[in-house]
């Protein structure tokens, strides 16, 4: 059995690990927006495919029997992809996206935004002193903000130019609540602007809501129409482990 393994998340590189043990033949693509690569097992590779054309044709030349989409809940563009390809081709296609944080205890309590347009309005009216967890490529919404001060953390380094008044922090969690409360006290944290990621690694909110610091959330991206979805990995082995036993009873009558 073939799988294509849309990655780039924790839950992904579990995946591999998971099918590789269990001697599936699975292939992790990587959008490379990320410089510090670490390869999952099986084999990687990385870039994009040339929109859903290309996605298609990747499918047939490569005789996928199933892809999974683990990519980023914001990953919008790839989902899209990857729900057009394998209704062209008729590839099997799960989406593995991690819980939202709208069941968080606090969620009531944050700015919820639909928009980066959105949650930058609403962030501009709670505080001066901004720290946006958002990924590098939103940081240009903020760019210039430069009569402010904002702490941006990110993995790789902007490809914007940063006001003079931005700190900027490369870092990968997840985090330790304790470090996340010295953040917040450190650089006097008035706004925290985040994307609702999900997942367990919450310490920020948790920090957030212990100092009393606004939280404004910008709310996932739907997934594509028609798109079957789940949000625990245990789920996709369980899908794919019964996919399998369909191709491999498939294979047997075509010989």
């Amino acid at each position: 059995m073939n799988v294509l393994l849309l990655g780039g998340t924790a839950e992904a590189r579990e995946l591999a690990r998971l099918l590789h043990a269990e001697g599936i033949s699975v292939v992790t693509s990587l959008a490379g927006a990320v410089a510090d690569l670490h390869p999952p097992q099986g084999t990687t590779r990385v870039g994009g495919f040339g929109g859903a054309d290309g996605l298609a044709g990747y499918l047939r030349g490569q005789h996928v029997d199933a892809v999974i989409d683990a990519t980023h809940p914001f990953a919008e563009r790839m989902s899209a992809n990857a729900a057009d390809a394998c209704a062209r081709t008729g590839v099997p296609l799960l989406r593995l996206s991690r819980p939202s944080w709208a069941v968080h205890p606090d969620a009531a309590s944050w700015h919820w935004a639909d928009s980066i347009d959105q949650a930058r309005e609403i962030a501009g009216g709670l505080g001066e002193r901004v720290f946006l967890t958002i990924g590098r490529q939103s940081l240009a919404e903020f760019a210039d903000w430069g009569d402010r001060f904002v702490l941006a953390r990110v993995i790789d380094p902007p490809d914007i130019a940063i006001p003079a008044s931005w700190t900027v922090l490369r870092a990968r969690g997840p985090f330790r609540i304790d470090d996340e409360l010295d953040l917040l006290r450190r650089y006097e944290i008035d706004v925290l602007v985040t994307k609702d990621s999900g997942g367990p690694t919450d310490a920020k909110l948790a920090a957030a809501s212990e100092l009393e610091v606004p939280v404004v959330m910008l709310r996932r991206p739907a997934p594509p129409d028609r798109v079957r979805l789940v949000t625990y990995v245990a789920d996709v082995m369980v899908w794919v482990k019964g996919l399998r036993v369909g191709v491999a009873g498939q294979r047997r009558r075509s010989r």
